[in-house]
């Protein structure tokens, strides 16, 4: 290295990097300090620029994206099948979604189904798939559509996931968006229907039953709001001794040992509503996907998968249970979306949420409560 060099690449007439010991050791510390301040700066500006490139480059990947015509999508596919530097993110989740939402099927196939000997647009592909899916393309009308969902380098997540719309996936919400911007819809409300609110004033004496979640149920049970970037979530999994019949389930909640019903006293606000699967399904899959105040979610392919595993848990599905058995577990389950004014929610701006699920059996009460704020 030159004595020029100081080891940033640019000649300063100051000593080289690497001998930094020896002159602190001959008591020149100042030099090395100043070096190392300057370093600081020259790293802070250049993560700046880095991060205003990448600004940048998510932009014009949204304008290729959205921009009709297949010269944009053949650019843009293109970019996808470079070898891609360090720190490049070309956010194939998201460029998903954005296809389908801004492209019909069949302009999509053929070039997608284009020949990737490297694998480089699998993750586009297979969340491409789900995506269309979730838009109620019939995917049986597109044959090529089928290898999509085969990725080259092992197993991926989204091969679990049925590949045909289930009947849980009715009540799908997406968002609309454009090159500038765009909007969805995220707020949590309590339906007024099927309303089953225990009266007031509430016993005060606290449940002996106590939380036996584990640490991978409890990841699982929250899945859906972490994937969704919500402030904070919580899991509790409590056993009976005896069958728990559905109508005693809303009465027997605000006494169970959780802090998202701590402090509600015996006239604290506790509502609570008996729900079908489907919509416990649509709730889980919108926190999921459209994320929170300050996130932008998981988008709908990942959201999909987060919000049948999170409904998996919940149901108390064997964790090896393939998507179509879930489906049937969770059939049977009885489902209670609740909200209340504990201390624990935020209860600001519709992004508060309790669910409680009574398994088949009548012995397992599962909750999730997720609470979010801007």
């Amino acid at each position: 290295m030159d004595d020029t060099d100081d080891g940033t690449g640019n000649e300063s007439g100051r000593f080289p990097w690497h001998t930094a010991q020896r002159h602190a050791a001959q008591g020149d510390s100042r030099q090395v300090a100043d070096l190392a301040v300057e370093l600081t700066e020259r790293i802070d500006t250049a993560t700046k620029e880095t991060d205003e490139h990448r600004r940048q480059l998510a932009h014009l990947v949204r304008v290729l994206a959205i921009t009709p015509g297949q010269d944009s999508l053949t650019r843009l596919l293109r970019l996808f099948d470079r070898q891609q530097g360090h720190g490049v993110d070309l956010a194939p989740r998201f460029v998903a979604s954005l296809l389908a939402e801004h492209r019909e099927a069949a302009d999509l196939v053929g070039p997608v189904s284009e020949r990737d000997a490297q694998g480089r647009l699998d993750e586009l592909r297979i969340c491409l798939f789900h995506e269309l899916l979730l838009r109620g393309v019939d995917v049986d009308v597109f044959g090529q559509m089928s290898d999509w969902t085969r990725v080259m380098h092992g197993g991926h997540p989204l091969a679990w996931l049925p590949r045909h719309r289930s009947a849980l996936e009715t009540r799908i919400v997406l968002p609309s968006r454009s090159v500038d911007g765009g909007a969805r819809s995220v707020g949590v409300t309590l339906p007024a229907e099927d309303r089953v609110d225990p009266p007031a004033p509430r016993t005060t004496e606290r449940s002996a039953l106590v939380d036996s979640a584990t640490l991978d149920l409890h990841r699982t049970i929250i899945a859906a709001p972490e994937a969704g970037g919500w402030g904070h979530s919580e899991a509790w999994l409590f056993r009976t001794d005896e069958d728990v019949e559905p109508d005693r389930v809303p009465a027997l909640l605000p006494t169970l040992p959780m802090g998202c019903v701590e402090g509600l006293g015996a006239t604290g606000r506790f509502e609570i509503a008996r729900r079908p699967a489907d919509a416990i399904w649509s709730l889980l899959f919108a926190t999921a996907s459209l994320g929170s105040a300050y996130h932008h979610g998981a988008h709908g392919a990942f959201g999909r998968l987060w919000a049948w595993k999170s409904m998996a848990a919940l149901g108390g599905a064997p964790a090896d249970a393939s998507a179509e058995e879930v489906e049937r577990h969770v059939r049977r389950t009885t489902w209670f979306h609740f909200e209340s004014d504990a201390e624990w929610f935020c209860n600001d701006a519709f992004t508060d949420y309790g669910i409680a699920a009574l398994s088949p059996d009548r012995r397992r009460i599962t909750v999730l409560a997720a609470t979010d704020t801007d």
